[in-house]
């Protein structure tokens, strides 16, 4: 059983940057995918951003592309998600998710293939 915690969520001005990290505890594979997405007030919980290892680049939805970074420590069993130029479009709780093998690049993108979850970390972007 994997368990994900995030954290770095919080209220900040357009433009500004936050960085959310998930930590991973439990077992977990050789091989594995983990990702981001957010949902907003009334609307659907969307794709945000995902990587996969042992190999694979990461890839981002339209919405983050050219603004957040996502990352993955393997010492520190942490994955991060670097977001900056955040706009109020941004407002959303953001979720980590993690699944035990690599998903394939087409289905990273799909939430229900995604096996555990975080908490959720609230990201407020107002003036």
């Amino acid at each position: 059983q994997v368990q994900l915690v995030e954290s770095g969520g919080g209220l900040v001005q357009p433009g500004a940057s936050l960085r959310l990290s998930c930590v991973a505890s439990g077992r977990t594979s050789s091989s594995g995918t983990m990702g981001w997405f957010r949902q907003a007030p009334g609307k659907e919980r969307e794709f945000v951003a995902a990587t996969r290892w042992p190999s694979g680049s990461p890839t981002y939805s339209d919405a983050a592309k050219g603004r957040f970074t996502i990352s993955r420590d393997n010492a520190m069993n942490a994955l991060y998600l670097q977001m900056t130029s955040l706009s109020p479009e941004d407002t959303a709780v953001y979720y980590c998710a993690a699944k035990n093998s690599r998903l394939i690049l087409s289905r990273v993108r799909f939430e229900e293939d995604y096996d555990y979850w975080g908490q959720g970390t609230q990201v407020i972007v107002s003036s």
